[in-house]
């Protein structure tokens, strides 16, 4: 090739007395090859002009309808106010897997389900505190517990009372007397009767020997201690069981209605269940 050169040049410069090896049988097929190598060359580059260009759009926006006919250019953008286009990272990130012991099977990543909501039912409003006429004997300071109707009366001055709703003992556990409260807790223990333990076992149910109070706690968040027997007026942490026959014998009470009741009375304070 160098020679094929050397020989135009010669030509140019108006040397016509060099020998003409253009018409050589070698040089015409050498000729030939060359040209044959140009064009697929030529090829190649034209084959790969259109795939470069293409990599400036490997990305292309999504196709979009605008509502505004007027301006749907804006939307092709991928920037218009509230158009969020993912990015490829994201769109090819590798699906997570949860690392387990060597040997086990690794499973794909779930989100947990949703907690389940349970509704409960609403207390009825006649057993919420309002105050009431009252037209017993029992002189005011004096708690009366009414287990039939499922009320709780603190006897005021002038033939009055507060009321609140109560829950009593259900059918097996109702009593009657009276009694003095002796003690009085804030956010009270609970150390269920062995009676109780035993009782509930055979149901099914088993109960702590100890509880720590607290919003877990079936005691709630006061108590009053009657005498020196187990019962007690206290809160709960079931308050749709307010108005009902569902207690063990206690006397249960909403825990913002037994916050109230334990402010207004003191150690020493009567109380009878009729």
């Amino acid at each position: 090739m160098f020679r094929l050169l050397v020989r135009a040049k010669d030509r140019e410069a108006g040397d016509l007395s060099a020998p003409d090896e253009f018409d050589d049988p070698r040089c015409v097929s050498m000729k030939t090859a060359l040209l044959s190598l140009l064009g697929a060359m030529a090829v190649l580059a034209t084959g790969a002009t259109p795939s470069l260009g293409g990599d400036r759009y490997a990305d292309r926006p999504p196709v979009m309808v605008s509502p505004d006919l007027s301006a749907p250019w804006l939307l092709q953008l991928g920037h218009a106010p509230g158009i969020v286009r993912p990015s490829r990272q994201a769109a090819q990130q590798p699906q997570r897997y949860i690392q387990t012991q060597p040997g086990q099977q690794r499973t794909a990543a779930v989100q947990a389900p949703a907690r389940r909501m349970v509704m409960r039912p609403q207390i009825n409003p006649v057993y919420l505190p309002q105050e009431v006429a009252y037209g017993g004997h029992q002189k005011p300071g004096t708690i009366v517990i009414d287990t039939k109707q499922n009320f709780l009366f603190l006897v005021e001055k002038d033939g009055k009372a507060r009321r609140y709703g109560v829950g009593t003992g259900k059918p097996g556990f109702e009593w009657a007397g009276t009694h003095k409260i002796t003690n009085k807790r804030v956010w009270p223990d609970w150390r269920p009767p062995a009676a109780m333990i035993k009782r509930e076992a055979a149901k099914g149910r088993y109960l702590p020997t100890y509880l720590a109070g607290g919003m877990e706690n079936p005691l709630g968040a006061r108590a009053l201690y009657l005498g020196s027997t187990e019962y007690r007026i206290h809160g709960t942490n079931q308050p749709w069981t307010i108005g009902g026959a569902v207690s063990s014998g206690c006397i249960r009470m909403r825990n913002e209605d037994v916050v109230d009741l334990y402010e207004r009375v003191n150690i020493g304070t009567t109380v009878e269940v009729i």
